[in-house]
């Protein structure tokens, strides 16, 4: 099994919904050497990043703006919601979905997304340092801010309005981890 082998294969083969598939089931990046014909095929993309959501990357643009497409997706991977069209990274049921998974996924997520507690809530449960895309407002949120130094004690630093609070910082002292990267830690995860 050797995914990689699609890109030598001849342009006609590159169409071969068989033969693309089961290398995108072994790697998605083996959509990268798919034709243009199957990457728009929704049928078959929805098999791939249903799999793999990473395999979002390489589907078409009309078809990152598939809301089902994307919801099997994030499902599937947080990272899709990387590569969703703009508007579904809006969509609160699809963020949910993500920073679920990984709260680092509401980096991706739409502007408005920072000031939805809930959505906000579950990506600091999920990693503390999501807390640096909320809303101010949200920074400043009590709840929140003890969710996110639980997790670990450096998300203080992306609450201002918190330094003062007594059993925050209590909490964040006690829940304080060293770090290595924190780029590769959520790369590593997905």
């Amino acid at each position: 099994q050797n995914w990689e082998a699609l890109k030598w294969a001849e342009g006609e083969l590159q169409t071969d919904r068989e033969i693309v598939l089961c290398a995108a089931r072994q790697d998605a990046r083996a959509l990268e050497y798919a034709s243009v014909e199957l990457v728009a095929d929704r049928v078959a993309m929805l098999d791939a990043v249903g799999r793999d959501g990473k395999a979002m990357e390489y589907v078409t643009e009309e078809l990152q703006g598939d809301r089902e497409l994307v919801l099997a997706a994030v499902r599937s991977n947080w990272m899709a919601l990387k590569w969703a069209d703009v508007e579904l990274r809006g969509d609160r049921e699809i963020v949910l979905e993500a920073v679920r998974q990984h709260g680092w996924a509401l980096e991706y997520a739409s502007d408005e997304m920072f000031s939805d507690r809930e959505i906000v809530m579950a990506a600091v449960k999920g990693d503390w340092n999501a807390l640096q895309y909320a809303e101010d407002a949200l920074k400043n949120d009590r709840e929140i801010v003890l969710a996110a130094v639980r997790g670990d004690g450096k998300a203080l630093e992306h609450a201002m309005e918190m330094w003062d609070d007594k059993e925050v910082v209590m909490v964040a002292v006690s829940n304080f981890k060293p770090h290595v990267g924190h780029d590769q830690d959520a790369q590593a995860s997905a």
